[in-house]
């Protein structure tokens, strides 16, 4: 396609764009009237030439007689004007300088080049054979030449003593070229049509399947339903043209009419062309979802409503109100052996209209819901998958009845497969078989997918693991951290190859499956941690031995955050460095911190408390720098609880009188007294006092684990009072 019909098709903040290009310098009328010719002729070559600009400038300006007798022939003074005024410009401000033109032209050619390759590239830029700017752009001149021509055709029948002769003679010219031009606008028609069909219908499908699972919103249906109202606007033009023609038949005929020979051929195609586009119009605009789960889309549990929304894309108001839609759950599921067999509840059935979906024509199911049904020999562990691996489909059927033509049209709309549990705690599971399924296939009706899944590249996976992360928190996962999965799936010996192939029992279904792993940490971190990770402050996926290369070249007491390897549920730990009496680096890893953990005590504070002690040893904190450099308060203190006022006096002697004694969680790790070391940081003075003056280190020894196995073991939650207290009852409370 020529690049300045591409350039029109194009969204408005693109068109702008090619505005800013010409000017009285070069105006873009120019460029309307000789697109062809311009972009036949290699301009930078001609701007390098002298004497060959000089032969295009001429030609230029003979293309432009050439235009101005084509505007001649058909009496448009206005822009036989325009023509001889652009002409004139050319010759004052070109004449002596031709090659400055040829520059002008080569430049604008290949800004024009640079917008078309930004607006593919675009998000939500669909293919530009389909705009409604092309639909317009053919389809609206035909219809207005084909109104003329018919507006001709009346007036000439009002003179009834003139019609045998005038249109056998003058009049006969023009029956004929508005059938062609009618001809010519159905076959533009259907070239549109096959491409919404073909390509637009099925592309944004597969961006909405992408959307669901969490990658790049799909906000294009909008764009969709216009180009499909268009071309229905345009076939229902052709329709009203080919009855007016009817009717002129019905006054006056005569042999070889045009109308009569082609009447009927255009009517049955403009039907089939309207029929073909309205049994594709019905779509599911929003796929099954659980509104207890909105970023879990297609995973249903038994018993528990959810929600669906169709749209029916050809947005006439003829149809408003004329489309009742019925959910049916399973309809084309014929081999059914051993899989469990739902019932749908609710209101199955939606009349779709305009008011209720903000202009445009839908239904919106909202309270449906799925009941096992309960068969002898139905259980689940006889069928061939487990639950979670079990696909259905939810189907949505209409019929549209077009009156003038007596025509019944029936419409179908399926949605994505879904998978259908029981219990919540099935849920992980379920979402791990839906990534997978819209992953790998488009094919929305494979429900024996599971049967012989298919293994995923790493370039695949690892975009999708990446979505989980950024549709639930303001981060996706970088490349690094991308590279620790992937050596975690494929091991560091393949290198983090994109081609690496990844089955589906190695993701979902190991005694210890990664995507339930991957599952906890976002558990975790939507619970506990979104703000530390939006903010950047956890690493969270760093293996062991990176960890040490970071850490090694660091100043005592720096620190990360990374996620525990080996908890199921998500756990969070934190790695220091110190060095020897040699100088040589020593790391320390605390036991990581769980949902249960966390859940008493924000992870800022744990850093902000953390205390590391041994016997006849001042409790120290030895976290000082968060990696790679950052002061540890700078990078929590935000997070930190702030300050509160006693508004009442505290009578040490009576606490229960007055009210509680305030108290503080600390973590507090045991480690043996060589391994502390004399850079740690030592703890404040007011800590030390409340510490060692009421608590013995053989009481501390006695809270405290006595294991260590290369890490340090965490005694999270000591609770020390930092009002005054008598040594009997710190003990006491220590006995209790």
């Amino acid at each position: 396609m020529a690049q300045w019909c591409q350039l029109q098709m194009l969204d408005c903040k693109y068109l702008e764009q090619v505005d800013q290009l010409y000017d009285d310098s070069f105006p873009m009328d120019i460029r309307q009237y000789l697109s062809k010719w311009i972009e036949s002729i290699d301009w930078d070559t001609v701007a390098m030439q002298d004497s060959l600009a000089t032969v295009r400038f001429h030609d230029l300006l003979a293309q432009l007689d050439d235009q101005h007798s084509r505007f001649a022939l058909e009496n448009n003074f206005l822009l036989q004007h325009n023509i001889r005024k652009i002409k004139r410009n050319l010759q004052d401000r070109f004449q002596e300088d031709p090659v400055h033109m040829a520059m002008i032209i080569s430049r604008n050619l290949k800004e024009e080049q640079k917008i078309l390759a930004t607006a593919k590239t675009s998000g939500c830029n669909l293919t530009s054979r389909c705009s409604e700017k092309l639909l317009h752009f053919s389809s609206n001149l035909l219809r207005q030449v084909a109104d003329q021509n018919i507006k001709n055709l009346e007036d000439l029948q009002d003179e009834y003593d003139f019609k045998g002769n005038t249109l056998k003679n003058r009049g006969g010219k023009t029956v004929a070229d508005v059938v062609t031009q009618l001809t010519d606008l159905l076959n533009v028609t259907q070239a549109l049509l096959s491409d919404l069909i073909s390509e637009e219908l099925p592309e944004w499908k597969q961006r909405q399947q992408i959307a669901c699972i969490g990658g790049p919103p799909n906000a294009c249906v909008d764009q969709l339903q216009n180009w499909f109202t268009a071309v229905a606007e345009s076939l229902q033009q052709v329709r009203q043209h080919l009855k007016k023609l009817q009717e002129l038949e019905q006054k006056f005929t005569y042999d070889s009419d045009p109308i009569t020979q082609k009447k009927a051929f255009l009517e049955a195609r403009a039907l089939d062309l309207l029929k073909n586009l309205l049994s594709n119009s019905l779509v599911v605009e929003r796929q099954p979802c659980m509104p207890t789960h909105p970023q879990r889309p297609l995973v249903l549990k038994t018993g528990v409503q959810f929600t669906v929304k169709l749209r029916f894309l050809v947005k006439l108001q003829e149809f408003n109100y004329q489309l009742k839609v019925k959910a049916v759950f399973d309809k084309d599921v014929t081999e059914k052996k051993g899989f469990r067999k739902f019932n749908i509840l609710g209101t199955n059935t939606k009349v779709m209209n305009m008011e209720e979906s903000n202009g445009s024509l839908a239904a919106e199911f909202r309270h449906l819901q799925l009941k096992e049904q309960k068969v002898a020999g139905n259980r689940t562990n006889e069928g061939p998958l487990i639950v979670t691996e079990e696909l259905h489909s939810l189907s949505f059927e209409s019929e549209l009845q077009l009156n003038q033509s007596g025509l019944n049209i029936k419409l179908e709309a399926i949605s994505l497969p879904v998978v259908v549990i029981s219990n919540v705690c099935q849920l992980p599971s379920g979402w791990a078989s839906i990534l997978w399924y819209n992953m790998l296939t488009t094919e929305p009706k494979n429900l024996k997918f599971f049967l012989s899944p298919p293994s995923a590249k790493w370039s695949q996976l690892s975009e999708v693991l990446s979505w989980q992360f950024s549709s639930v928190t303001k981060r996706g996962l970088n490349q690094e951290q991308l590279n620790m999965l992937a050596d975690k799936l494929l091991g560091a010996k393949a290198q983090r190859n994109p081609e690496g192939q990844i089955p589906w029992t190695k993701f979902c279904k190991k005694a210890f499956p990664f995507w339930l792993w991957i599952e906890g940490i976002l558990d975790v971190i939507k619970r506990h941690l979104l703000s530390l990770w939006n903010d950047g402050s956890i690493m969270g996926f760093i293996s062991k031995e990176r960890e040490k290369a970071l850490l090694s070249d660091k100043c005592p007491g720096t620190f990360l955050l990374r996620f525990s390897e080996s908890s199921r549920e998500g756990a969070i730990t934190f790695t220091w460095i110190e060095h020897d009496v040699h100088d040589k680096p020593v790391f320390h890893s605390v036991e990581p911190y769980t949902k249960k953990e966390l859940s008493a005590v924000s992870l800022p504070d744990i850093i902000r408390t953390y205390k590391v002690m041994a016997a006849e040893n001042i409790p120290e904190n030895p976290l000082r720098f968060l990696y790679p450099n950052i002061p540890k308060d700078k990078a929590f203190g935000k997070y930190y609880p702030k300050p509160t006022e006693t508004t009442e006096p505290m009578d040490v002697e009576n606490p229960e009188r007055t009210g509680y004694m305030k108290t503080e969680l600390i973590s507090v790790s045991e480690v043996h007294p060589s391994r502390l070391q004399d850079n740690m940081m030592p703890m404040s003075p007011d800590d030390y006092k409340a510490l060692s003056q009421y608590v013995s280190p053989r009481d501390i020894d006695a809270v405290v684990s006595s294991t260590l196995y290369g890490e340090l073991t965490d005694c999270c939650c000591v609770s020390l009072n930092t009002a005054l207290q008598s040594p009997a009852q710190v003990q006491n409370r220590l006995n209790a």
